[in-house]
């Protein structure tokens, strides 16, 4: 599919004087795109507004502090609303993303505009006329940039990290400075780093203990998340080591995630029940698992990961994390 030029610039009448009369001939003869330049320098102000994002396609230039934003990374919507901006339209994910409660909090409980479709519909993102259109945390080919940058200046990820790698910080970062809010997006950024600090201090328990990460929803089918993914990043940075094996694990290689202590997010403890090689585990028998079904707003916080999901997660984790490295019972977090 290929869409040109969906917004253009707004009309407008000029009164020609005679004192006029020589800018006027230089304009007409310049032509097209000289048109369209003084067009935009008018409707744009100075250059000197201008925000420019690199990334890995080359470079987005934007005019400050957009207005109509549109989401279509996975989870970007997340850090757009923690930087005081609803999105016009964003990516379909997690149904239950408008109920989780910094999502209402951010958006007085009438949520976010939910763009429909599975893959990037081209179409409805254009019919919300968006200034800005955000795709950090997707995997973007150049065609599909570049149809997304007809339709307005799209910010995409950077080439330092691979598709769907971008750390939690780096992503809100490059989110404010598009929105023009830097200040921000530091802002929260230390307020996260500071949480996570105090409770890296208060529980030297976690450190250099192995967490392991399993990323599943499907009884016999587990993934275990690496170091930098950034689905385990909050635990990364908490202190814990990384297992050593990554990617699928099939039933007869459960043993892999044997460790100090089991996340696994996408199951509930009572599905899991129903795997007797995954109830034989070592860490599972000790009550050294925590569990977040697909529903739970625990698993949509490590998910979406902006800062107020953080903060939320670190609020349910941190007891049971430390329970489960000091003997205590650990709760269910199954649909915490």
């Amino acid at each position: 599919m290929s869409l040109t030029n969906v917004r253009s610039a707004p009309g407008r009448t000029f009164t020609v004087l005679a004192t006029f009369t020589v800018a006027t001939v230089l304009l007409a003869g310049c032509g097209g795109s000289g048109e369209r330049a003084a067009e935009t320098a008018l409707t744009s102000g100075s250059a000197d507004e201008s925000i420019v994002i690199a990334h890995k396609f080359g470079e987005t230039k934007l005019t400050a502090n957009p207005q109509r934003v549109v989401t279509v990374g996975w989870n970007d919507q997340d850090d757009v609303l923690a930087l005081g901006v609803v999105p016009v339209g964003t990516r379909s994910f997690f149904d239950n993303y408008n109920d989780f409660p910094w999502v209402k909090e951010a958006t007085d409980g009438k949520g976010v505009p939910v763009i429909p479709g599975d893959d990037i519909n081209f179409e409805a993102i254009a019919k919300a006329k968006p200034d800005v259109i955000f795709a950090i945390y997707e995997t973007i080919d150049k065609k599909t940039y570049d149809q997304l940058s007809q339709i307005a200046p799209t910010v995409i990820q950077s080439d330092e990290y691979g598709d769907e790698e971008t750390p939690w910080d780096v992503q809100l970062l490059t989110i404010g400075k598009a929105l023009g809010k830097e200040d921000e997006a530091q802002a929260r950024v230390d307020e996260v780093n500071a949480r996570i600090t105090e409770t890296k201090n208060a529980h030297p328990e976690f450190t250099d203990k192995t967490l392991v990460a399993d990323y599943t929803s499907e009884l016999n089918s587990q993934y275990l998340l690496a170091e930098g993914d950034p689905r385990r990043q909050l635990f990364d940075e908490l202190g814990f080591a990384t297992q050593p094996d990554t990617g699928d694990v099939s039933d007869e290689k459960l043993s892999l995630l044997e460790g100090d202590v089991l996340f696994v997010n996408g199951l509930t403890k009572e599905q899991l029940a129903g795997s007797p090689a995954f109830s034989r585990l070592n860490v599972v028998r000790d009550d050294r698992t925590l569990y977040a079904g697909s529903d739970s707003t625990l698993s949509g916080a490590l998910t979406f990961s902006g800062p107020d999901a953080l903060l939320y997660a670190l609020d349910v984790l941190t007891p049971q994390l430390s329970n489960a490295l000091t003997g205590k019972p650990v709760a269910d977090l199954s649909n915490a």
